[in-house]
């Protein structure tokens, strides 16, 4: 090939690279989506986990909801009061009390406690045992199976399998709501980080046909129900509910020492092995 070939073909790339960056330069100024500065400002103050739990696609999605006013400026469970504040500055609106909320699993049937119909071997997965008879080995259907989906689904390491049954680290706990979206038994549920008195149980089962599958269920009794002051407790299909969201709750611990199956706890249980 000749020198003046060789020229010309090089004329010709480095025209056409110089068309196509003057082509994008201006396609990108017209085209251009303006961002609102505070979506950016609190893009930088969300803690980046993306975990969904504020119910938008990831801490991105978040922020431009809060900029648009389709989202609370404490929308974020991980980031909580610190981070609410800080958005609150950005918005220009005050952020509120945020009461952190951590996860809890209503079911205190470990090993020792609660019976298995038959024995399992398989794909160690709540979501593929709980289709398998009967719900699952364990002889409670209603009852946490242990095989940890939950735990697989906690990005920040705060729920373990503790003698068969799944328990929170509310330290860790970030109330993002992975383990609940997890769980097929849907025993798991957000409560108030300074609430002292649980339910560990989530069966509706009869009186017998809980005893005669687990040493510690609720069978429904009412006596928690009759002796509560503050009407706080109530029974509905054979489970004791403490009503929490309306505050009623005193944590006197009274449901506790009636409740002769000993399944409502009134103090902060621990919550790591």
């Amino acid at each position: 090939m000749s020198i003046s070939g060789i020229l010309i073909a090089a004329a010709i790339v480095g025209g056409t690279g110089l068309f196509i960056g003057i082509f994008l330069g201006i396609s990108g100024k017209k085209f251009a989506v303006e961002v609102d500065e505070r979506e950016e400002a609190v893009l930088g103050v969300l803690p980046g986990n993306n975990c969904g739990g504020c119910g938008f696609a990831g801490c991105s999605g978040l922020a431009a909801a809060i900029v648009k006013g389709e989202a609370e400026v404490g929308a974020c469970p991980v980031g909580g009061s610190p981070v609410a504040a800080q958005i609150g500055e950005i918005m220009g609106v005050a952020a509120g009390d945020q009461e952190r909320q951590v996860a809890f699993v209503k079911c205190a049937g470990t090993c020792e406690k609660a019976q298995d119909q038959y024995k399992y071997q398989g794909i160690e997965d709540c979501i593929m045992v709980n289709m398998m008879q009967d719900g699952g080995p364990k002889g409670c259907s209603y009852g946490c199976l242990g095989f940890g989906t939950c735990v697989k689904a906690c990005p920040f390491d705060a729920i373990h399998i503790i003698d068969g049954i799944a328990v929170v680290d509310k330290e860790k706990c970030k109330a993002c709501g992975k383990c609940i979206a997890a769980c097929p038994k849907h025993l798991i549920e957000l409560i108030p980080y300074d609430q002292k008195t649980f339910v560990q149980c989530n069966s509706n089962a009869k009186g017998k046909a809980l005893m005669d599958v687990c040493l510690v269920g609720c069978i429904g009794c009412r006596l928690c129900e009759k002796n509560c002051e503050t009407n706080a407790i109530t029974v509905t299909n054979f489970l004791a509910h403490i009503d929490i969201d309306a505050s009623k709750c005193t944590n006197c611990g009274i449901c506790a020492d009636k409740c002769p199956r000993k399944i409502i706890i009134p103090r902060k249980i621990p919550l790591t092995s």
